[in-house]
This record gives C-alpha cells, sequence and structure tokens, in this order.
C-alpha cells in the first residue's frame, strides 16, 4: 500500500438519499476494504443502486494535494474525495462523514461546492508513557493497550479501533512506550521484541498512522555492551547504525526514534561531557539513512536544586541548555519543547525556546493526560488551552500559530497522550474532546476551541439542544474554574507530592524540583523580570517588556513573572489577596453548578456515560471545596486579613 507520489487517491459517491446501507465497489480497487468499512459505519443511502466507490489509483489532475491534503466536491448530486495520498484520501473520507452527521447537504446542493483541507503541521503525534508491565506513567484511563507482564500484548481489535480514532482526526505518528525507557522497554529496538512490535506498526499503518519508539540513551552500554555511551565514540556511531537497521528491517516506515536524555536522573551527553547536539547527532546519523527522525526532549533541568538557591530558575533551563546549539543539530533532529518553560502547569507562559531555534526543527509538546489538570475527575478542556497558548505572541507581529508549520519554526506538534484499556479511551467520558481537539488543532492551529467543542459534543451526544449546550457549557467554562481553585495567577505546584492530586501549598516548595513560590507574611510570587532571575531576558525585547510591565502583564500570570505584595490593587481594584480568596470560592461554586447542569440530563444521554461523568463530578466538587479552603487558609494565615465578603475560611 505504499504511496505514489504522481497520483493522488479518490473516491467517488453516487446520489441517493440517506437512509440505509449499501454499496458497491469496483473490482480492482486495491483499497476499497478498508474505505468500505469506514464508509459502511456512517452512510446510509436510499439508492438501489447503491455508491459506487472506486479507490484505484487516479491521477488527481491536482498539484495542490500534498500528502495528507484532501479535496471533498459535490456538485449536481455528485460528490468527489480526493486525497493527496493514501492518508489524505482517508482524512477526506471522515471528514465527509463528520459532515455529513454535523448536516452537511452534499447531495442536494444545486451549485458546486469544494472543501479542501491541507495539514498546516507535517508531524502530528501522539507520545504515550506506557510501560512493559501494563502500568502508564500519568495514566489514569485504565492499564496499557500495548503492554503488559512485560511482554507486548494487545487486543487487535480494540487496537485497531484506535488506530481508526487516531486517524479520523489526523494523528499520524504515535509513540507507544514510555520515554523513561526502563531496562526491558529499551530491548524494543532488538530482534528479542521488534517481531511483536512490527505486528502492531501493521495495524496502525493501514490508518495511516507511523510508529516512533522511546529509546535510551545509553543504549549502546546497556545493552549493545560496549564500555561507553560516548556519542563521539566511533563504536558507538556504528552500533546505533547496525540498531537502526535492524529495526527498519522489520518496521520499513518507522517513524523514528524519542530520546529524553540528561534529565531526572537519565544519563545523556551532558554527563559525558558532551553537548546535546552531539548526542542527538548520533542517533539521527543512523535514522536519516532510513528516512526517520529523532525526537529529543528539551526537557532538561537540575532536578537536585536546593531550595536556598534564589538565583537558579528552572523555567531557564530548557533555553539556556539549547538556544546557543541553533544549528548545530542535523537535519532530520526534531527538538521536542513543552508548550511552557516548567511542566504542563495549569497556567504557564509560552517557553521562549519555542521560535527561538531559527536552524533548527522544534515539535510544541502538549499534555492530553492531565497530570496537572484533574488526572481525569476533574473535567478540563484542553481544547481551550491549547488554543490560549497557541494564540500566545512571539512578538510584536505574530503569534505561535503563525510560526507552526511544514516550512516554518515548529513542524511538529505532540501530545502525552493518557490514553488506556478503559471504554472512554481517555478516562472522563467528556476530557475525549481534548484528543479530539487535539488532532484538529494539530491540522490546523488556527482552529478555535469553541466550534471543535460543539462539533464533538454533537458528534457524541447527538443533537438535543439542552444536551448540547450543556455539555458544551461545562467544557467552555472548565479550563476557567479549574484554575481558579487550583493555580493563582500564575503559580504551580502546589500540589500533594508525587501524585500531583489534590492541595498542598507548600508540598514543593522546599523540596528539590526548583517548582517554588516564595510565599511569606507580605508578598508572593518570583520576580522573573531581567531585575529578578532574568528570565524575561530570554524573550525578544517586544515580549520582554510586555512580561516585565505590570500594567501589561497578563493577570493571569502575574505571580510567574513578578513577585507581588498582598495589598497590591488589580485592575479592577481588589487588592491581590481578595483577588486570590475570589477565585478559590468561583470556582468551587462553578463545579457546583456542573453537577445541577449534568443532573439535568438525566434520560437524555446514555446511562453508563451519566453515571460515570456524575461520579466524577461529585468527586470533583470535593476536590475544588478542599483546594478552596485550603490554599484560601493558607494566605490568611500569613496575613490574617479576612474575605472582605465574610466567607468562611477557617483559622
Amino acid at each position: 500500500m505504499a504511496d505514489k507520489d504522481s497520483s493522488a487517491y479518490s473516491a467517488w459517491f453516487g446520489t441517493g438519499r440517506l437512509r440505509k446501507p449499501s454499496f458497491k465497489l469496483s473490482a480492482d480497487a486495491e483499497l476499497s476494504p478498508l474505505f468500505a468499512k469506514e464508509l459502511s459505519r456512517a452512510i446510509i443511502i436510499d439508492d438501489p443502486k447503491g455508491i459506487s466507490l472506486d479507490l484505484s489509483l487516479q491521477p488527481s489532475g491536482s498539484d495542490a494535494l500534498t500528502p495528507g491534503s484532501y479535496n471533498i466536491t459535490s456538485w449536481d448530486g455528485r460528490v468527489m474525495i480526493l486525497g493527496g495520498d493514501y492518508s489524505g484520501l482517508l482524512y477526506g473520507v471522515f471528514d465527509f462523514v463528520r459532515r455529513l452527521r454535523l448536516g452537511v447537504d452534499f447531495l442536494s446542493a444545486t451549485e458546486r461546492n469544494d472543501v479542501t483541507v491541507q495539514p498546516v503541521v507535517q508531524h502530528r503525534a501522539l507520545n504515550h508513557w506506557d510501560n512493559m508491565d501494563g502500568s502508564i506513567e500519568r495514566g489514569y484511563a485504565g492499564r496499557s493497550l500495548f503492554f503488559e507482564g512485560g511482554d507486548i500484548v494487545f487486543d487487535k481489535e480494540r487496537l485497531t479501533d484506535y488506530a481508526r480514532l487516531l486517524a479520523s482526526v489526523g494523528i499520524n505518528e504515535i509513540c507507544l512506550n514510555n520515554v523513561n525507557v526502563s531496562p526491558r522497554a529499551a530491548l524494543l529496538i532488538t530482534d528479542l521484541l521488534l517481531p511483536d512490535l512490527a505486528k502492531i506498526a501493521g495495524i496502525f499503518r493501514e490508518y495511516g498512522v507511523r510508529l516512533l519508539i522511546a529509546v535510551e540513551f545509553s543504549s549502546p552500554l546497556t545493552i549493545g555492551h560496549l564500555p561507553t555511551c560516548d556519542p563521539l565514540d566511533d563504536k558507538v556511531s556504528e552500533w546505533w547504525r547496525r540498531q537502526a537497521d535492524v529495526v527498519y528491517s522489520y518496521i520499513p516506515d518507522l517513524a523514528g526514534f524519542l530520546v529524553k536524555a540528561d534529565s531526572e536522573f537519565r544519563i545523556g551527553p551532558a554527563a559525558l561531557g558532551r553537548t546535546q547536539a552531539d548526542g542527538a547527532n548520533v542517533i539521527a546519523g543512523a535514522l536519516a539513512q532510513h528516512g526517520g527522525v529523532l525526537y529529543w526532549r528539551c526537557f532538561v533541568y537540575n532536578c537536585e536544586q536546593d531550595w536556598r538557591d534564589a538565583k537558579t530558575d528552572r523555567p531557564m533551563s530548557a533555553y539556556n541548555h539549547f538556544h546557543a546549539l541553533d544549528g548545530h543539530f542535523a537535519e532530520n533532529v526534531i527538538l521536542q519543547v513543552k508548550n511552557g518553560p516548567v511542566d504542563f502547569q495549569v497556567r504557564e507562559p509560552l517557553s521562549p525556546l519555542l521560535g527561538a531555534m531559527k536552524q533548527t526543527k522544534e515539535a510544541l509538546e502538549f499534555q492530553i493526560a492531565g497530570e496537572y489538570t484533574g488526572h481525569e475527575i476533574d473535567v478540563y478542556s484542553d481544547a481551550v488551552a491549547f488554543s490560549d497558548v497557541l494564540n500566545s505572541p512571539v512578538d510584536e507581529n505574530k503569534q505561535l500559530a503563525d510560526i507552526i508549520g511544514a516550512d516554518k519554526d515548529i513542524i511538529a506538534v505532540v501530545a502525552v497522550a493518557g490514553v488506556g484499556r478503559e471504554t472512554s479511551w481517555t478516562g472522563h467520558p467528556l476530557e475525549q474532546l481534548n484528543l479530539f481537539a487535539f488532532g484538529h488543532l494539530a491540522i490546523n492551529p488556527r482552529v478555535s476551541a469553541a466550534p471543535l467543542t460543539t462539533a464533538w459534543a454533537r458528534l457524541t451526544f447527538g443533537d438535543d439542544k439542552n444536551v448540547i449546550e450543556t455539555v458544551t457549557n461545562i467544557l467552555a467554562v472548565s479550563r476557567g474554574a479549574y484554575e481558579q481553585y487550583v493555580s493563582p495567577l500564575g503559580l504551580g505546584f502546589m500540589v500533594n507530592i508525587g501524585h500531583h492530586y489534590g492541595p498542598s501549598p507548600e508540598g514543593y516548595e522546599f523540596m528539590k524540583w526548583g517548582t517554588y513560590h516564595r510565599a511569606n507574611h507580605d508578598s508572593v510570587g518570583v520576580d522573573r523580570t531581567t531585575k529578578g532571575t532574568g528570565y524575561t531576558g530570554q524573550y525578544p525585547a517586544y515580549i520582554r517588556d510586555f512580561y516585565e510591565n505590570l500594567d501589561t502583564c497578563p493577570e493571569n500570570l502575574l505571580l510567574f513573572f513578578h513577585r507581588v505584595r498582598y495589598d497590591y490593587v488589580m485592575h479592577d481594584g481588589r487588592t491581590l489577596l481578595q483577588r486570590i480568596y475570589d477565585d478559590h470560592f468561583e470556582g468551587a461554586e462553578k463545579v457546583g453548578e456542573f453537577v445541577e447542569k449534568w443532573h439535568s440530563l438525566r434520560g437524555l444521554v446514555p446511562e453508563d456515560i451519566f453515571i460515570d461523568v456524575e461520579a466524577r463530578l461529585k468527586k470533583q466538587q470535593q476536590n475544588a471545596n478542599e483546594w478552596r479552603d485550603v490554599i484560601n487558609t493558607y494566605f490568611y494565615r500569613f496575613t490574617g486579613i479576612k474575605d472582605a465578603r465574610g466567607r468562611k475560611i477557617y483559622d
């Protein structure tokens, strides 16, 4: 099923009213079975002759259709779908079905209608943090789809459904194993495990999804039995080349490798006196001969910082480690940069490294898993959060979305998945939205959260107006409500140590991880201006000045960038302390409204989903109340200042 650059895939649909399943396939259509299966799930017609579906390779006559792109044209009661390649046609079929479900009438339109979709981003990937024992790091949706008991174990039917789900939103790469590679998972690039891994690759291949493998930087030493893993050692370079040959002999279309090095006790090139570019380039060189890419994570920082050290500022780490190496990385290296400079907190500014590497490819990394955003218990819309990130300014004229694309600074968009064996895939049934939204935003970073949320709600729950309005309202408000009761104005890590659910305002305050808010009796926050830690100096001048100026710094990031007294007057006239109190009360109140709104849907949504969401919302209410009381009491005990509105704060 290899793609052919000189041709495009096409699908044709005859006239007919939507009603009952009926298909005719061209006899020589090599790809017909797969597309027939997809179409039979949703296309229903009342034409006794059925649909004539031609999936043989045909010249499209259109040079504009690039790989992954497609065109849907309808005229005179007929519909034609063209794809720039196999994946493009598949995306076009899914989009056609989706638009039908959302009410687009292709067949009765009297005028010619053209829809062309061209993915902005070349690499649209998911990173699973699955372990070979079947557990998932930061996974809240059941056990691994791929591993159990140290082996590759999977349900083919379930995995096929997952591949289909990914293709339906345009995701084209997936890494199955944890970036924190275990000794057993390190063997995924060996003859021992590759035969079974190749079987999974075959399932995903049918849906245009290519595998990535997370590899351990020290593999030449640990599984290759060399005396070193020094990237400048010729024997190490040769080992990586040989091992890449082995991998590609089993999985010829492997997308590449993913590496986490010099981070959180994982060995990397710095431990050997080498640069990050040295470490990345030796592995990238082995992949290059097979057309593979290397994702090299930029999550590199000192995880043994002394809390007494007020000069070292963790958010500065990625930029400090990588920016000076711009232009030193191989052509097939993609630096994978978290959306914020810390670690997937509820609210962070844009990482200053994104867009700063003008001679190096970059990937923007999000998290869907929910590690700091509710553990799939508290409802949280990543659609809203991701849109906020993509609309963040990178200079006086551009937003992040403007520098994302195949020929721009950022060529890949990646998300940590958190998907598991639970029926809902993501754990919380309402947070299926986050996977749906990620795929669509990776295709087009300019799509806004509201239409994505509405489309997902209709595709999932049907067209009942009350259901759609209720579900979309809960999701639209969810991110803001969670931020109010969890993260005061840009502060982060006020969570329980280790598992990261529930409030512990000083949980990480005296720990080695470099995550401090430094609250005392009169002030809170960290001065990250050029007069403080100097963090803002990593941004272009326009962004630096924007954040340094208290008049222009967004208030939802106030305490990330500035150390502020509790009596500081906000733009609306409230003091900082009163704003903290109000946010925590209001956030908890909104969760109470979620519970009431969801109760109104009993009998209007499937009962099993109703019960599941109801139970999670009740737990969220308890969590929100706990956050409200703990954080408000924490600051009240520092200041002795009561809530101006007389609400209950505990002594």
